[in-house]
């Protein structure tokens, strides 16, 4: 018997088509946490991603990373740092891969940070009112 867990009309796509599908950001009753919801296209390899909520100021107050997911519908919550969150809030996400490193690495050589290839980003508000 064979299960499907995901739609087979909806092809994975190559890296540099991933986009995102879906983002929105709900905050919590308290106030004090964030809901994001992400959902990219289906893919072929792994995404990473970052999302940063910043205050109206452009203060980062939370951020998450994502490391090579395994599932293209995610939800996360964050915590916001304001010790009185208030008013309206921005998020954003950037969804990436990391380019992978073909050369050995020798014990003497400097190591290099792999890069990021950036494929989609997005941003919504949000408000909390107390």
């Amino acid at each position: 018997m064979d299960i499907f867990f995901t739609d087979p009309s909806d092809i994975p796509v190559p890296p540099d088509e991933v986009r995102i599908r879906q983002f929105r950001a709900e905050p919590w009753p308290d106030g004090r946490r964030i809901k994001i919801f992400l959902e990219v296209t289906p893919f072929q390899k792994r995404p990473s991603g970052e999302v940063t909520i910043s205050d109206a100021l452009g203060n980062i107050v939370a951020n998450a990373n994502i490391i090579e997911t395994i599932d293209p519908k995610m939800e996360l919550t964050m915590h916001l740092r304001d010790a009185e969150p208030h008013g309206i809030y921005k998020a954003a996400v950037q969804l990436f891969f990391i380019q992978e490193i073909e050369d050995e690495v020798q014990e003497d050589e400097i190591l290099v940070r792999p890069e990021r290839i950036h494929v989609d980003s997005a941003e919504t508000e949000f408000e909390i009112v107390n």
